[in-house]
C-alpha cells in the first residue's frame, strides 16, 4: 500500500505547479533535445542523445512520483488547527539549549509533512528527529531530543498556525 502523504494547502499548490511544470515545459524541451540528438545521426556514439534519454527517464520518474504522492495526499484544514499543543501544520518558537555547550539560541519551525520539509527554510519533518519529539506537546513543555551535535533541549515558547 501506497504511504499516505500529509500536506499543508501550501505543498499541495508547490507539487501541483512542480507537475505541471514538468509535464508542459520539461517534456516538451527534452523532446527536441531528443529531436534535436537524433539529427545528428549514429546514435551508438550519440552522447547527446543519451543524455537526453537519461534526462527524459528522470522527469518521468519524478513525473512518477508526483503522482502518487498526489494521489495518495491528505490536505491538514490549517483553519481547523488549534494551538493547544504541537502537530502538523504548527508553527513553533522555541528556546534552544544546547546541553553540552550551554549554549542556548531562538528558533522557529514549522512542523509538516516529509515531502515539504526543507530545514534551511525551518520547515522540519513530522518524521525527523526533532519533529517527532515535538509532536504532542505543549506551551511551556521541554522535550530532550539526542541530534547528531550532542543532546539538544528545546523550550515550547509559542505555538501558532
Amino acid at each position: 500500500m501506497a504511504k499516505q502523504v500529509i500536506l499543508t494547502e501550501e505543498g499541495l499548490a508547490a507539487l501541483e505547479n512542480e507537475l505541471e511544470e514538468l509535464k508542459s515545459v520539461k517534456r516538451k524541451e527534452i523532446a527536441e533535445k531528443i529531436k534535436v540528438a537524433l539529427s545528428f545521426g549514429d546514435l551508438s556514439e550519440n552522447s547527446e542523445y543519451d543524455e537526453a534519454k537519461n534526462d527524459q527517464a528522470i522527469v518521468e520518474a519524478r513525473i512518477a512520483d508526483l503522482e502518487a504522492m498526489l494521489k495518495n495526499a491528505t490536505v491538514i484544514d490549517e483553519s481547523e488547527l488549534g494551538t493547544d499543543t504541537i502537530h502538523i501544520g504548527s508553527k513553533v518558537d522555541l528556546k534552544v539549549t544546547n546541553q553540552a555547550t550551554g549554549s542556548t539560541m531562538q528558533k522557529e519551525y514549522r512542523i509538516v509533512g516529509s515531502n515539504e520539509a526543507n530545514p534551511r527554510a525551518g520547515r522540519i519533518s513530522d518524521e525527523s528527529a526533532i519533529g517527532k519529539a515535538l509532536l504532542g506537546h505543549a506551551v511551556g513543555d521541554t522535550v530532550e531530543v539526542e541530534v547528531p551535535a550532542g543532546v539538544m533541549v528545546y523550550e515550547v515558547l509559542e505555538i501558532s498556525k
